[in-house]
């Protein structure tokens, strides 16, 4: 059983796959504690791989596109998962803050690491098809560009009060134009 937070259609609105539509699976729980995070960790319904398979066809219909998100969906996600999904013809996308090592079969990995990282901040994945950094108060940008992916994101963060250090992130990427700007477009558009 897995404990799922939600699964929702919408449009992925972040990073390299920026409007195109795919299925969220937000998998409950996180091993992080950062403070802009926006998803409520305590609540899930147990769900079994094939429930969620059925739950993915029924939200998102011929998108055959899904987010496995969380909190940190590697808390949850094994094999079983994602040879279900897999068997019902869908594409997977991780968003992980790389702090666990991922099964096999996913077939594009986010790396959104946090400087609030557990085991002295080391990361267990060794590539990434994207990473894609938020820029909170603290965070070094430096730190991450060296790491193996082929896009390297730079997003600004939403603080408590509301507002978010966009001008800031914009300098930054203009002073290293390794990096490139995402936006929560989803945010922005008023859409999950």
């Amino acid at each position: 059983m897995y404990r799922v937070n939600e699964i929702f259609y919408s449009l992925q609105g972040e990073g390299y796959w920026t409007g195109t539509p795919m299925v969220f699976v937000r998998l409950s729980g996180c091993n992080l504690q950062c403070p802009f995070c926006d998803t409520d960790h305590k609540n899930g319904r147990p769900m079994t791989a094939a429930e969620i398979a059925a739950a993915v066809q029924q939200a998102g219909g011929d998108c055959r596109r899904v987010c496995l998100t969380g909190g940190e969906p590697l808390l949850q996600l094994d094999g079983e998962l994602v040879e279900a999904l897999h068997a019902a013809g869908y594409k997977l996308h991780l968003e992980t803050n790389g702090t666990r090592t991922i099964p096999e079969g996913i077939d594009w990995v986010t790396l959104s690491p946090k400087e609030d990282v557990v085991d002295n901040g080391k990361v267990a994945l060794q590539k990434a098809d994207e990473l894609k950094l938020v820029l909170a108060p603290g965070v070094d940008p430096a730190k991450w560009a060296g790491f193996p992916a082929s896009w390297h994101f730079l997003q600004p963060c939403a603080l408590v009060d509301g507002s978010a250090n966009t001008a800031q992130t914009v300098a930054y990427i203009q002073t290293h134009p390794k990096w490139r700007l995402s936006l929560q477009t989803h945010k922005l558009l008023n859409i999950r």
